[in-house]
């Protein structure tokens, strides 16, 4: 989510948004602030030949973003029922086309690209307790509220937004097609037990 370099443990979830509209304006009555506009990514990840990154559960992403690029690893997941848990190291780059030069050089070789839009939101107010960050992604398979911080926050701001709680909130669903399925093996997207008789966005 950052947009500056960043080192330590990432926890999130990912919700299914079935009406973009209606959750934006319960956003504005939760009183909370977009923090930057509407942005194209494009998303490109990493691996060698054998998929030995894949394999360890391990991540390696290359981002452009507004003519910026940043650089991600991201660690195995850690064994959590109700979030998305994992170490993660981000860094800005300077040169994208230099560091794909680098990758090559080290063996790696691009496996899959995915392009969303994003915005991101902050609670004006957190009450004196740590806070997270919303984004809310727009991609081919479905729109999706991501929620990053401290577990609590995680659990009420999903509450708030129609939710229930993180353990409860979605199942995982069987990808349809190897695009749907690199894109949610990256993304952790898990969908609301109640809507299992609507077709799921990605398939």
């Amino acid at each position: 989510m950052a947009k500056t370099g960043k080192s330590g443990a990432e926890v999130e979830i990912k919700l299914l948004v079935h009406s973009p509209a209606a959750l934006k304006r319960l956003l504005r009555s939760l009183d909370f602030r977009r923090t930057s506009a509407r942005h194209f990514e494009s998303n490109h990840l990493f691996d060698f030949p054998d998929g030995r990154l894949r394999r360890s559960g391990r991540l390696l992403r290359l981002r452009e973003e507004d003519g910026r690029w940043i650089a991600t690893i991201k660690g195995p997941p850690a064994r959590s029922r109700r979030y998305k848990v994992r170490k993660e190291i981000e860094s800005p780059v300077h040169d994208g086309e230099k560091v794909r030069e680098v990758f090559a050089m080290l063996g790696l070789k691009e496996t899959f690209c995915y392009q969303k839009f994003r915005t991101s939101y902050a609670p004006k107010r957190v009450g004196g307790s740590k806070g997270g960050v919303l984004d809310f992604d727009e991609t081919p398979i479905g729109t999706f509220v991501e929620l990053e911080g401290p577990e609590r926050w995680i659990d009420g701001v999903a509450r708030r937004l129609g939710y229930r709680r993180a353990a409860d909130l979605f199942r995982r669903q069987k990808a349809a097609g190897a695009w749907a399925g690199a894109w949610r093996r990256d993304q952790g997207i898990q969908r609301r037990p109640q809507d299992r008789h609507e077709r799921a966005a990605f398939g």
